[in-house]
């Protein structure tokens, strides 16, 4: 119905048609949630793929007692589709399944609370791990993922935990000294026969047990430190050994003694500066992009190059990307064989060693990984410069220098900016992904599935030309 309206200015009439906006009138059936979201659409997807996983390792551990349960598939895909749009807390999850007709069509018109949504994304991420391969396999049935050259990137989010929440242990020791002098102090107030003194309002007992508390807190966090000091020290003390062994077997097959200084051998104990954090003690201080640190988790992912799918993912203490190839390897490794094999490994000067050459080349992956920052603006003549011909029984990184500098090696490593670095973008400026929520590295790792789960669910849609 039009209303026509006429409004007289003088002697000007302007006309103008409105539709009708009326809150009042019922519906004259009942409406269905499905006509409301279009036919192609993102949620309709994720609904799709999840009816297509096997969820009964899911849904078997639920009782079947009691009141009724939300669905597995469900609750799932209000997280799924809660990553992939970025919504991630649970409250705003329920909030979402009232004010978004996407998340409706998802809840179908049910509304689980954000307690149940937490409590099923705790209890369930060693299963979703799983599901991360489930969801390759049926991108492979949909003919949208091949392996083959793969990327290999690692990139910092945050974690759930302020970066004023660490503790060094030289600070850590300066406290405890105050405390103790402290608890001293109060000691003598409490054994003095003329307690005078005693401020109004102080109990000396209550004092006492606050600093007992944070006494037993820091000592705590100060046997984790020194633990963590004990671990560096045997892996820094094996290098060290190995390093020396290397210079004598040098010496001994030259019979010229090494140039430079011999390495120096690593110290025992904890260092001044080496901390934990309160809040969650998993996660590391880190640098950050654009300057500074952060406390931080490094989120890793192995991109394939042609349809930018995470095949693997994982999360590490480690702020640089040296000891990561390994486990990608082994990611790589445990994938189905239904998913083919991958052939080239990208990679940046961040995980080049001699060492991880070789673990590719032991692999069977044909590695290019940097072996030194790259000019952002080569010459003319340095792009089309001829190959240097092939060395004579070379070595693994040898080897890998030359396919390097050949047209094919370096039409190859050029996909490596274009494979992983636009993954953690979408994820973190698009799906608004830059701080994990839940704490502790295996919760993280969990969640760190979730999120690229996610984002190859929303990489299939645009994917999927139906």
């Amino acid at each position: 119905m039009l209303l026509l309206l006429a409004t007289t200015f003088g002697e000007q009439v302007v006309m103008s048609n409105f539709r009708q906006v009326d809150r009042e009138t019922g519906y004259l059936l009942p409406p269905s949630i499905d006509e409301w979201l279009p036919e192609r659409h993102l949620a309709r997807f994720v609904v799709e793929v999840i009816d297509g996983l096997d969820l009964s390792a899911l849904s078997k551990s639920y009782r079947g007692s009691g009141s009724a349960s939300y669905h597995p598939s469900m609750l799932l895909g209000l997280l799924v589709y809660g990553y992939a749009t970025g919504v991630f807390t649970s409250r705003k999850l329920e909030r979402a399944t009232y004010d978004s007709v996407a998340f409706r069509f998802i809840a179908a018109n049910d509304h689980p609370d954000h307690d149940t949504i937490a409590a099923f994304r705790r209890r369930f991420l060693k299963e979703i791990e799983a599901l991360f391969v489930a969801v390759l396999m049926l991108a492979r049935e949909m003919g949208v993922l091949k392996l083959g050259t793969v990327g290999l990137d690692g990139t910092k989010i945050h974690a759930n935990a302020s970066r004023h929440s660490a503790l060094s242990y030289e600070h850590a020791s300066k406290i405890e000294a105050q405390l103790k002098a402290e608890v001293a102090a109060l000691l003598a107030k409490a054994e003095a026969a003329d307690q005078a003194d005693i401020p109004d309002g102080m109990s000396i007992p209550a004092e006492l047990e606050r600093r007992e508390e944070r006494l037993a807190r820091i000592a705590e966090a100060k046997a984790k430190i020194e633990a963590r000091a004990k671990e560096r020290f045997e892996r820094e003390q094996a290098m060290h050994q190995a390093k020396m062994a290397a210079r004598e077997a040098r010496t001994k097959a030259t019979g010229k003694k090494p140039g430079g200084k011999p390495p120096e051998p690593p110290t025992q104990g904890p260092r001044p500066d080496d901390q934990i954090n309160l809040t969650d003690e998993d996660s590391r201080i880190m640098p950050v992009a654009g300057g500074g640190f952060d406390q931080c988790y490094n989120a890793q992912a192995t991109v394939a190059a042609e349809s930018l799918l995470v095949v693997c993912a994982h999360v590490t203490q480690a702020a640089n990307d040296k000891q990561q190839i390994q486990p990608a390897l082994d990611k790589l490794d445990a994938l189905p064989d239904e998913l083919g094999a991958a052939t080239t490994l990208l990679a940046d000067t961040g995980y080049f060693s001699a060492d991880n050459v070789a673990a590719c080349e032991g692999a069977q992956i044909d590695p290019l990984i940097a072996m030194g920052r790259q000019p952002h603006y080569p010459p003319l003549e340095e792009r089309f410069k001829d190959a240097p011909p092939a060395p004579v029984d070379p070595t693994p990184v040898e080897a890998m220098k030359h396919r390097l500098k050949t047209p094919h090696g370096k039409a190859l490593y050029a996909l490596r900016k274009q494979t992983p670095e636009p993954v953690f973008g979408i994820i973190k400026s698009v799906m608004g992904f830059r701080q994990f929520q839940l704490r502790g590295l295996e919760n993280v790792q969990g969640e760190w599935s979730f999120v690229t789960m996610a984002w190859n669910i929303k990489r299939m849609f645009a994917l999927n030309p139906a």
